[in-house]
C-alpha cells in the first residue's frame, strides 16, 4: 500500500502541472485569437497579425490541431484584407491539411471558399473553382443553405471570366430578380456590376449603363470603395463604346481619384516596412526553431551517426526521385499518345457536326421548297373550285382542304424560319415603327381566333411609350404572333393579356418589359426546361388535341436571343401561363408614317397581257385560270431563254411572272438578261423561297416584286394590280 501512496504522492503534482500548464495554453490561444479580431476591426493591421502568430504559436506548443488550423485560417482571412494572396493561399493550404483530419465544419468550408477568392484574384479559375465546389459540398453536408448563394455567385464570375455566358447570366438575374432571396444590397450590387460586365462584352452599351447604374444605387452606402471604383470604370468603358467620349473621360477621372484614395488607405492599413519586419521576425523564429532543433539531435546522437542517417536518405531520395522521374517520363508519353488520338477524334467529330449541320440545312432548305411547288397546286385548284360555284355537299370537303393546305405552308414555314435562324442567315433591321400600331394591328387580326374558343384579347401598353421607335418590327411581329396564338389556342372561356412598360429610359435608350399572360391549360413544371426546343410539346396527348408543330417557342426564343433579351416563363397547371421578356430599343426622331392596306381594281388588271415563265405543268394550267377568272389574257413558256427571246423580238406584255428556279438558266440570270434591254416592263418573282434566298437578293437581279408560293389568291391579285 505504501509504494502506490508513494507513486501517487509524485504522480499526482506533474499531472496536476500538465493539466494547469495545457489550460493556461488553451487560455492564451482564445486571448491572443480575440485580440487580433479587435486590431482588425481598429484597422490596426500590424498587431493583427502579430496576435495572430502568437495564437498559432501557442496553438503548436499545446499541439492543438483544430485551434492551429483555426489559427492558420485567421491569419490567411488576414492576408486577403491586406491583398497579400500569395502570402494567403499559403497559409490557408496549411489549415485545410490539418482540417482534413478533423470533422467537417463550416470553418473548414469557410477556408476552402477563402482560398477560391485568392485563386479568383490570381485569376487561376481552376483552382477557384475547385475550392468552391468543396466548400459547397461541406455547407451542403451540414445544411447551411445561406452561404450556398455566394457560391453560385462566385462561381458564376468564374463561368464570366472563362465566357460562359449562358451558365453565369442566370444566376446573376436571379439575385436581382428574387424579391426573397436573403442576399444583401452588396450582393444584389455586385450581380448588376457582373450583368454589365457582360451587357459590355456583348457591345450593348446602353443595357451596360442601365445595369452599372442601377448596381450603384442598389448598394448605396453598403458596397466597398473598391467595387464603387470598378463600377466606375465599366461605365466609363460602356461610354467609350457609345461614342460618348466626355463621359468616359469624366467618368475615368473620377475612377483615378478614388483608386488613389484607395491605395493610400490599403497603405495606411499596414506600412510595407511593418509587413516586412513582419515576416522577417516569423522567418528568425523558424530559423531559431531549426537551430533548437539541431542542438537537441547533436546532444542525443553523435556527428557520424547523424551523417550517416542524412546519407541513407539523400541516397533513397535521389533513387525515389530517379524512379518518380522515369515514370512520370513514360506515363506523360502514354498521355501524349492518348491525348493526340482523342485531339484526332474531337477534330473529326467536329467535323462531322459541321457537315450534319450542313446536310441538316441543305435537305430542309431542299424539302421546304420542293413541297411548296405541289402545295401551290394544291391551293390553287382548291381556290378555283372553290370560286366555280360548288355544290353545297362539295364546299365543306374544300374548305377542309384549303385549311388543310394553310396548315401545311405553316409548318413549312416554321421549319424553314428555324433553319434560317439556325444558320445565322437572318439580319437584323433596325427602322422606325409605332409599338402601339404593331400591337393593336395584331390585335384586329387574332380577334376571330380569340372569338373562337370565347377568350378575352386585351392590351396594355404604357403611357410613357413613344410614338416611333427604332428596331426590328419583322421579328416582333413573329414572336408577338407566336406567342398569342399560342395563348388563344390554350385557353378557353378565359383571357389573353399583353403588356408593355417601360422598365428604363435613359438618353433616348428604352428597356421594354413585355408580358403575355393567359389563364389556360397551364405548363407542368417538368415540362417548362425542354419547352423551348424545337418540335417540343406539353405532351402526346396536347398535341393530339391542340395540333401544332412545336416549333414557335422555339423560334420565339431564338429570335429574342437574336434581339438581345431573353425569355422566362412563370406557369401553373390550370392556372394560365406568363411569358416575359425585356428589349432595348431607340427613341426615333422621325414620325412613323400609317400606310393603309391597299385594295386591288379589278378595272385596273381587266384585259392586261402577262407573260408567266414556269416549267411545271400543273403550275402552268391554275396560275393562266387564276389570271383569266380575273379577265387577265396569259401567254405562257416553261424556260428563261424562251422568254428572253419573246420579250427581245415583241414586248407586248404588261407585265412577267417569272418563275425563279427554272430549266437552263433560272430566273434571276433570265431577269437579268432582260434588264439589259428592257427597263420599264414589271418582273414578279414566282418563288418557293429556300434558306439562301431573300426578297432583297431577288430585287437586287432587277425583279419588280416577289410573290411567294404557295401564294394566296388575294395578296397574288393585289400584287399584280399594285405593279401594272
Amino acid at each position: 500500500m505504501k509504494p502506490i501512496l508513494f507513486l501517487f504522492i509524485i504522480v499526482f503534482p506533474l499531472f496536476v502541472f500538465s493539466h494547469t500548464k495545457r489550460a493556461e495554453i488553451q487560455d492564451s490561444i482564445g486571448y491572443y485569437t480575440d485580440q487580433a479580431k479587435y486590431s482588425k476591426v481598429e484597422n490596426n493591421y500590424k498587431n493583427c497579425l502579430v496576435f495572430s502568430q502568437k495564437a498559432l504559436d501557442y496553438a503548436k506548443k499545446n499541439n492543438n490541431q483544430k485551434a492551429i488550423a483555426s489559427c492558420y485560417s485567421n491569419l490567411g482571412t488576414t492576408y486577403i484584407e491586406i491583398e497579400k494572396y500569395d502570402d494567403a493561399i499559403e497559409v490557408l493550404i496549411k489549415s485545410i491539411s490539418v482540417f482534413t483530419t478533423l470533422p467537417a465544419s463550416a470553418e473548414q468550408a469557410f477556408t476552402h471558399y477563402s482560398l477560391g477568392i485568392c485563386y479568383l484574384q490570381k485569376d487561376n479559375f481552376t483552382m477557384a473553382e475547385r475550392n468552391f465546389d468543396v466548400a459547397k459540398s461541406i455547407y451542403e453536408k451540414l445544411k447551411i443553405s445561406s452561404a450556398i448563394e455566394m457560391l453560385d455567385f462566385q462561381k458564376a464570375i468564374i463561368y464570366r471570366s472563362k465566357g460562359m455566358v449562358n451558365l453565369a447570366l442566370p444566376v446573376f438575374e436571379n439575385i436581382v430578380r428574387d424579391e426573397n432571396v436573403m442576399s444583401s444590397n452588396k450582393l444584389k450590387s455586385e450581380a448588376l456590376y457582373q450583368i454589365g460586365l457582360i451587357e459590355i462584352d456583348k457591345k450593348h452599351p446602353n443595357l451596360a449603363i442601365n445595369y452599372l447604374n442601377k448596381s450603384l444605387d442598389q448598394g448605396n452606402t453598403e458596397i466597398s470603395r473598391d467595387l464603387k471604383s470598378k463600377i466606375i470604370y465599366a461605365l466609363s468603358s460602356a461610354y467609350e463604346i457609345n461614342k460618348d467620349l466626355k463621359m468616359s473621360y469624366s467618368l475615368l477621372k473620377k475612377y483615378l481619384k478614388l483608386k488613389d484614395s484607395i491605395i493610400a488607405e490599403k497603405n495606411s492599413k499596414i506600412g510595407i516596412e511593418d509587413f516586412d519586419k513582419f515576416k522577417e521576425s516569423e522567418k528568425l523564429k523558424l530559423v531559431e526553431q531549426i537551430e533548437t532543433i539541431n542542438k537537441s539531435q547533436q546532444k542525443a546522437n553523435s556527428f557520424a551517426k547523424i551523417l550517416s542517417i542524412f546519407a541513407i536518405a539523400f541516397i533513397s531520395i535521389l533513387s525515389l526521385l530517379s524512379l518518380s522521374l522515369y515514370k512520370n517520363n513514360v506515363i506523360r508519353n502514354q498521355s501524349n499518345l492518348l491525348l493526340r488520338d482523342k485531339n484526332n477524334e474531337l477534330y473529326q467529330a467536329k467535323e462531322n457536326a459541321e457537315n450534319a449541320s450542313k446536310a441538316r440545312s441543305e435537305f430542309l432548305s431542299t424539302v421546304s421548297h420542293e413541297l411548296r411547288t405541289p402545295l401551290n397546286a394544291i391551293n390553287g385548284i382548291t381556290h378555283l373550285l372553290i370560286e366555280e360555284n360548288p355544290k353545297e355537299s362539295q364546299i365543306h370537303y374544300l374548305n377542309s382542304l384549303k385549311f388543310s393546305g394553310n396548315y401545311l405552308l405553316t409548318f413549312i414555314n416554321d421549319i424553314l424560319e428555324i433553319n434560317r435562324i439556325e444558320s445565322n442567315n437572318i439580319p437584323i433591321e433596325q427602322i422606325n415603327f409605332n409599338l402601339k400600331s404593331l400591337l393593336a394591328n395584331i390585335q384586329n387580326s387574332l380577334k376571330e381566333i380569340a372569338q373562337e374558343n370565347n377568350n378575352t384579347f386585351f392590351l396594355e401598353i404604357d403611357d410613357q411609350v413613344p410614338e416611333n421607335l427604332i428596331g426590328d418590327p419583322t421579328k416582333l411581329s413573329q414572336i408577338f404572333m407566336n406567342l398569342i396564338n399560342n395563348s388563344l389556342k390554350f385557353t378557353r372561356d378565359g383571357y389573353v393579356k399583353v403588356i408593355a412598360k417601360i422598365d428604363s429610359n435613359e438618353n433616348n435608350a428604352l428597356v421594354i418589359a413585355f408580358k403575355v399572360s393567359d389563364n389556360g391549360i397551364g405548363i407542368p413544371d417538368d415540362k417548362q426546361a425542354e419547352i423551348f426546343n424545337s418540335f417540343s410539346q406539353g405532351s402526346i396527348e396536347i398535341n393530339r388535341k391542340y395540333g401544332g408543330t412545336g416549333l414557335g417557342l422555339s423560334i420565339v426564343k431564338r429570335l429574342i436571343e437574336l434581339l438581345g433579351g431573353n425569355i422566362y416563363l412563370n406557369s401553373k397547371v390550370g392556372l394560365g401561363s406568363t411569358f416575359s421578356f425585356m428589349l432595348f430599343f431607340e427613341v426615333g426622331e422621325n414620325e412613323v408614317l400609317v400606310t393603309k392596306e391597299k385594295k386591288f381594281d379589278l378595272v385596273a388588271i381587266k384585259n392586261k397581257k402577262i407573260l408567266l415563265v414556269e416549267d411545271n405543268k400543273i403550275n402552268q394550267m391554275t396560275t393562266k385560270k387564276m389570271l383569266e377568272n380575273r379577265g387577265m389574257i396569259c401567254k405562257i413558256v416553261d424556260n428563261g431563254e424562251e422568254s428572253i427571246e419573246l420579250l427581245k423580238v415583241k414586248n407586248d406584255f404588261d407585265l412577267v411572272l417569272m418563275d425563279v428556279h427554272l430549266p437552263g438558266i433560272n430566273g434571276t440570270i433570265a431577269t437579268q438578261k432582260i434588264r439589259e434591254f428592257d427597263e420599264l416592263t414589271p418582273i414578279i418573282a414566282l418563288t418557293a423561297i429556300s434558306l439562301n434566298e431573300n426578297r432583297e437578293m431577288l430585287l437586287s437581279y432587277g425583279m419588280t416584286d416577289v410573290i411567294t408560293k404557295p401564294f394566296e389568291p388575294e395578296k397574288f391579285y393585289q400584287i399584280i394590280a399594285e405593279n401594272l
